[in-house]
């Protein structure tokens, strides 16, 4: 019992600190507003209420935080068990290329055919750079933030020249030629973009939640990342467990730079990286590494950034409005210290509580 209520002391304390941690951010941010907009009051209802003033603008937060709940997925599965590593941004815009490449050269074959082998392509693609830093790590002991943040470059090099290979001469922007429509993923809700690519990524929300919860591999994964040295003398293969969480969040991103290209486009234009796999530690973060919540973190990123477009569209506002939001979060959320006063009064408070009740079951 005492157990369970440890446990959810601590998630409310986490959520506690999530929550104040965004107030602060957005205070930070409406007392910018207000000394340098000259209509503060109208900047602010529409940096915060002009997400919600159409169909169409609440399409958009849901169809950005689709690739963001993706990524954000892939990076709290990787950072859950303690191994940083960064490659996911690469595997997304690598993922999405291959998938393209699949769509153009595979069109013999039925659109559905297409699509599914498309989707798997990419997700592998996804999960062999994920491989590359971890294996890296065991044969020479280089630092996996380091090669993955390295491999992005790579990869995002390497993608342009295809980009350039499979590129349409008679298109005025540097994109590929257009694949058959049929193969583009349907559009479940009319105003919107919003497509079928939702469900994926619920089917991939569900499993990810019931592996790191309910499964013997998730227990390993988290007790990797808890204590490295308790897991391995407790039978746990770490080695494996630390590629393995690399290689699958790294798939990932790759599945969502497939789902992504799919439904949403009809070529590849995507001359640099829209930078989600970055994002997604960001939404790992406000998430705490759980993915049952990774999906709210990035609906609530998509919703300021959503926000912040129309801002800076009809107003004075510089775009840039976001980054403060997102920088005061994620030191708010990363420093132990923030609140740490609070956590160890109420262990300390728990403590006292329970010892009478000890004492009084010994003598019983």
């Amino acid at each position: 019992m005492n157990y369970n209520k440890a446990k959810l002391n601590d998630l409310l304390f986490e959520v506690l600190r999530t929550a104040l941690a965004i107030i602060i951010a957005v205070g930070i941010v409406v007392v910018i507003i207000a000394f340098i907009s000259g209509d503060p009051l109208d900047a602010l209802k529409t940096l915060f209420l002009g997400p919600f003033a159409s169909k169409r603008r609440i399409g958009n937060i849901i169809e950005l935080a689709i690739p963001l709940t993706f990524c954000g997925l892939a990076i709290s599965l990787t950072f859950r068990a303690r191994a940083i590593n960064l490659v996911s941004d690469g595997a997304f815009y690598s993922g999405a290329m291959a998938t393209a490449i699949c769509a153009l050269v595979l069109v013999d074959l039925p659109p559905m055919a297409v699509v599914v082998i498309s989707l798997i392509v990419g997700t592998i693609v996804g999960g062999i750079l994920g491989a590359i830093p971890a294996v890296m790590k065991i044969k020479f002991g280089s630092m996996e933030l380091v090669t993955s943040l390295m491999l992005n470059y790579v990869m995002s090099s390497i993608v342009r020249h295809y980009l350039t290979e499979f590129r349409d001469s008679k298109k005025m922007a540097l994109e590929t030629t257009d694949w058959n429509p049929a193969i583009i993923l349907p559009r479940i809700i009319d105003g919107t973009r919003i497509h079928a690519g939702i469900f994926i990524l619920l089917v991939c929300i569900v499993a990810v939640s019931i592996f790191m919860f309910k499964s013997k591999g998730g227990y390993a994964l988290r007790m990797t990342g808890t204590n490295k040295d308790f897991a391995h003398y407790s039978g746990i293969p770490v080695t494996k467990v630390l590629v393995g969480a690399q290689v699958a969040g790294a798939a990932l991103a790759g599945l969502g730079g497939s789902t992504e290209i799919l439904g949403m486009y009809s070529s590849f234009k995507w001359t640099i990286s829209p930078r989600y796999g970055f994002d997604g530690v960001i939404i790992a973060t406000l998430a705490r590494n759980n993915p049952i919540m990774v999906p709210f973190a990035a609906l609530f990123l998509s919703y300021i950034r959503i926000g912040a477009d129309i801002l800076n569209r009809s107003s004075d506002i510089s775009l840039e409005i976001v980054s403060i939001i997102q920088a005061t979060i994620i030191l708010l959320i990363a420093s132990s210290a923030f609140l740490g006063n609070l956590k160890q009064k109420s262990l300390e408070k728990a403590t006292i509580q329970s010892e009478p009740a000890e004492k009084g079951g010994a003598k019983a």
